[in-house]
Parts: structure tokens; C-alpha cells; sequence
């Protein structure tokens, strides 16, 4: 999209502001399928620098995303430009991506599509 839908960034905007993490999305970005739980920026920076922390040849790039955002300084009310998805998956006709789930971070500005709530896939 080439201008945010209000609509997301006020999602976006609550999921940051209650830091919660248990609104499902599902999103079309760039035609690739999406669907996950949002979560909060911060929470979602710390658990993808938890995952690279572990990481013998990606360890040194967890102290990128342990350094606050620049936009998520409390003395700013700047809407959110990202979604932060958690235990997502991209879906590819029957199955998700991957079966674990992923961490995915999407600029709302590409969002083309969105619903609330995420589908249901089969692994088999």
C-alpha cells in the first residue's frame, strides 16, 4: 500500500501500547501469505536476539536487536510502521512455514490485505 491503512496502524498501535501478544493477523505482503500473533516490538526484538544469542556463527548479531528501537523512545507517540509477528508461518497452499513458526517483521506499508485472526494449515 502505498499509504498505511489507519485501520492496522491502530492494531499495531494497541498490541505496542498493552504489550500484548496474543492478537492473531493475517497478512498479504509482496504475495507471500502471513498469519501469526503480533507482538510488541520490544518483545519481539528480545526473543529473535534470545534465538541469535544461541547461534554459534550469529551470536554477535544479537546486540543489534537487544538496542532499544529509535522509534519506541517514550517521549515520542509515533505510530507504529512495522508489525511484529510471533509463532507465525507463511503459507504456502496447504502447509505453513515453518512448522515451528517464525519471526517476521512486515512494514505496514505493504500490506496489501489483512484479516483478523489466523488460518488454519495442515502439515501433512
Amino acid at each position: 500500500m502505498s499509504n498505511a491503512d489507519h485501520l492496522l496502524v491502530d492494531v499495531a498501535a494497541m498490541v505496542e501500547s498493552e504489550h500484548c501478544n496474543q492478537m492473531s493477523l493475517t497478512v498479504v505482503a509482496g504475495g507471500a501469505v502471513i498469519t501469526g500473533r503480533l507482538a510488541p516490538e520490544a518483545v519481539w526484538r528480545q526473543r529473535v536476539a534470545e534465538v541469535l544469542k544461541d547461534s554459534d556463527r550469529l551470536g554477535p548479531f544479537s546486540s543489534i536487536f537487544m538496542a532499544p528501537s529509535p522509534d519506541s523512545r517514550p517521549d515520542q507517540d509515533v505510530p507504529p510502521t512495522h508489525l511484529h509477528f510471533h509463532v507465525a508461518r507463511i503459507l504456502q497452499g496447504n502447509i505453513g512455514i515453518p512448522e515451528t513458526g517464525g519471526m517476521y517483521r512486515i512494514a505496514i506499508e505493504d500490506v496489501s490485505a489483512w484479516t483478523v485472526g489466523d488460518f488454519s494449515y495442515s502439515d501433512h
